[in-house]
């Protein structure tokens, strides 16, 4: 082959795709350039407005992946490559992916939903799924729960973001509920006394709520009293296991009977 041939057809192709290649070039750096200044205000942005930080790192991570796609595609069309079956293969291969891992993509969303709403928290002690534990972590696919007896359980967020739970640790108060029986013939307005004055010795019920006391059932075999007050949240189950056992305690002493469930068996002969 003619050198002269080769030489005239190099500088053919270099003055043809020389100025797309080079203009290309200059669009990538300058491109890559603005998507680092773009990923870095997005997480300035997500920090300043209170954004979960255990999210953060992976929502930024797909703002940056989608700029550089982006950035890449309008490369690639610079230099007349076709793209729009490129494109189409991506999106087929997008869609056939995303059926694939639609649990797993739930599990997602979920966990980006509750990040960003917050309904619990790390250290909150919740009812979900059928559980009740305290928080341990919050993770983009799992929720991982410690129950009261120390067992781990992990509970995927695409359920737990769509059901209904329960958070024992929103509010600051709680309000406790015992149900109290004595037995029939006992004196209704001496058992009120003792329970009020067991209520009012304990130092944890709050004391800026009226205890509520009733009679709320004449049962089969007692006389139920409904009794509530309100405590700090921290103090519920301490006071709710201590009234137990002191109205116990008084009862037996005060000579007010806590009934049970009996039987009369009669036998004829």
């Amino acid at each position: 082959m003619d050198p002269e041939v080769v030489l005239n057809q190099g500088i053919e192709i270099v003055l043809m795709y020389g100025p797309k290649i080079a203009a290309a070039v200059v669009v990538y750096i300058i491109g890559s350039w603005v998507v680092k200044l773009v990923v870095k205000g997005v997480s300035k942005g997500m920090e300043k407005g209170g954004v979960d930080p255990s999210l953060r790192p992976f929502l930024v991570g797909i703002v940056g992946m989608l700029l550089k796609v982006m950035l890449i595609i309008s490369v690639l069309g610079m230099l007349g490559i076709e793209m729009t079956s490129f494109i189409a293969v991506l999106g087929a291969a997008g869609l056939a992916v995303g059926m694939a891992l639609s649990g797993t993509l739930q599990n997602f969303a979920g966990g980006v939903m509750i990040l960003l709403f917050k309904p619990f928290k790390a250290g909150d002690v919740i009812d979900a799924q059928g559980f009740i534990g305290s928080v341990s972590e919050i993770q983009i696919f799992n929720t991982i729960l410690k129950t009261p007896d120390n067992k781990t359980i992990i509970i995927p967020n695409g359920g737990l973001s769509t059901s209904s739970m329960t958070n024992y640790s929103t509010e600051e108060k709680r309000r406790v509920d015992w149900t109290i029986g004595i037995g029939y013939g006992d004196d209704v307005d001496k058992a009120r006394q003792v329970i009020k004055k067991l209520c009012d010795d304990d130092v944890r019920i709050l004391k800026d709520t009226e205890v509520f006391i009733a009679v709320s059932e004449l049962a089969d075999s007692s006389v139920n009293f409904v009794v509530r007050v309100w405590v700090n949240a921290a103090d519920y189950w301490g006071v709710y296991f201590d009234m137990n056992e002191n109205v116990y305690k008084t009862f037996d002493k005060e000579g007010l009977n806590i009934p049970y469930p009996q039987m009369d068996v009669h036998v004829k002969k």
